[in-house]
């Protein structure tokens, strides 16, 4: 309703602005000419006239506007809208036929058809009424059995006439013009707010998807260090709630500071790290120093929580190697690179619940079109995850 209104309104804006420039233009011609030539008086006989006559354009383009072109535009009722304009244009073409005739000279006879003949000479010359002859001439004597020619008055539709036909069928076709232009760009108006809208639904469906489990078995061991180590547990806790406070509080977020994010990242893989022996090397390197940028909430933790659930073996050896570097970190257009390495379990948890590939490169999709770049390589014992991406 509300895009409706809006297309209406700027339609009524259009027309106004132009029917009001039609009708100020006798106005402003007559101010020009009185101006250049003080013997022009202003009429307003002469502007009545001009005005008459648009008057008759508009309520033709008040009836075409609010009841026909709505046929075509929103009803696509094409053959009633094309038989109403054409009965519209023929009746206004009849109108102006009868109104602003254009007629030729009466016609007179020929001369030899005439009653006088002038070049005739005396001897030829039939007697008048009045002479010494007195008699009236017979029939067939000296003259043709003239009968009156019957003047004919010829109407014929004139330039005139034919260029107000064509002004009001170019008037309805610039009515349609607008009608669509205005329709299409709202349309294209309302588009982009409905895919801004499900893009943003899907961003946040996509970024609370970490993974359940997690918080459940950090629950776990939070439960089982509290008989074994209640200071540790204690520290567990706490780390546990910066992360929960995090997704809370900053997940809802478009970007969150990359300090932000990165302690995000320690305090995950520090809480993991309780599940596993020291058959598990886990290296994290993080930029010391971090920019004042931003980075989407949530987006690289994804790749490290897929590096635990199938990375990770507790028959052998593994590991996880997650670093991070930053390319001219004071520039405006700085990026930031990602890799996530980690060894291959022979048979990899498979928990469900987490952020799947598909999804991660969904959300990198939604976020930053085509301006990133995601190798991911899947070798026998190794798997590899590269990504780079802008920050802002």
């Amino acid at each position: 309703m509300y895009w409706m209104k809006n297309q209406s309104r700027q339609e009524n804006v259009i027309y106004l602005a132009v029917w009001g420039i039609l009708f100020l233009a006798p106005l402003l011609s007559y101010y020009v000419r009185t101006a250049n030539d003080a013997t022009i008086s202003f009429d307003w006989t002469e502007i009545m006239m001009v005005w008459q006559h648009f008057s008759l354009y508009l309520l033709l383009f008040v009836i075409h506007n609010f009841l026909l072109a709505p046929l075509l535009i929103h009803q696509h009722k094409r053959l009633l809208y094309f038989s109403a304009v054409a009965v519209i244009v023929v009746g206004f073409a009849t109108w102006q036929f009868t109104h602003h005739p254009r007629r030729f000279h009466d016609r007179k006879p020929p001369m030899e058809m005439r009653g006088d003949h002038p070049m005739m000479d005396e001897e030829h010359r039939p007697p008048q009424f009045g002479g010494s002859d007195d008699m009236p001439p017979k029939p067939h004597e000296g003259r043709h059995d003239f009968k009156p020619h019957k003047q004919q008055r010829h109407v014929m539709m004139g330039e005139r006439e034919i260029a107000a036909v064509i002004v009001l069928v170019l008037m309805f076709a610039a009515n349609l013009g607008i009608k669509n232009y205005i329709r299409t760009r709202s349309d294209h108006k309302r588009l982009l707010a409905l895919e801004k809208e499900n893009l943003e639904q899907q961003l946040e469906y996509l970024k609370y998807q970490i993974n359940p489990h997690f918080f459940m078995n950090t629950l776990n061991n939070i439960h089982a260090l509290v008989d074994i180590d209640p200071e540790k547990a204690k520290d567990t806790i706490l780390e546990l709630s910066k992360m929960m406070r995090f997704v809370l509080y900053e997940g809802d977020k478009k970007g969150v500071p990359l300090s932000r994010e990165f302690d995000f990242i320690r305090n995950y893989i520090t809480l993991m790290k309780l599940r596993y022996t020291d058959k598990v090397s886990i290296v994290i390197d993080l930029p010391a120093e971090v920019p004042d940028k931003q980075i989407p909430p949530l987006m690289l933790i994804t790749f490290i929580e897929n590096a635990f659930k199938h990375g990770i073996s507790y028959q052998h050896e593994s590991f996880i190697d997650v670093r991070v570097t930053l390319s001219d970190p004071s520039a405006p257009a700085s990026r930031l690179s990602f890799t996530c390495r980690n060894s291959k379990a022979d048979k990899p948890n498979e928990e469900k619940g987490g952020v799947g590939l598909k999804n991660v490169k969904q959300r990198l999709n939604l976020l930053y079109d085509n301006n990133y770049t995601l190798n991911i390589k899947d070798e026998t014992a190794v798997y590899n995850v590269e990504l780079t991406i802008p920050l802002t």
